[in-house]
């Protein structure tokens, strides 16, 4: 079990990670800035990724 602070920061990192993913669609999409769009869904993915390994049980 995770305390307050630690739930909190993945919290925030998944709420971010969703926010960069959104955005990054929108650069692609509607302000035609591929670069930076990828660039912004590898930040989110990056940031899942992190959670995902913070969470993991240990053995």
């Amino acid at each position: 079990m995770m305390n307050g602070p630690a739930a909190l920061t993945l919290s925030l990192l998944m709420l971010g990670g969703l926010v960069l993913g959104i955005g990054g669609l929108w650069m692609i999409v509607r302000r035609g800035d591929p670069k930076r769009g990828w660039l912004m869904i590898a930040a989110a993915v990056v940031m899942f990724a992190n959670v995902a390994i913070w969470t993991m049980p240990l053995r």
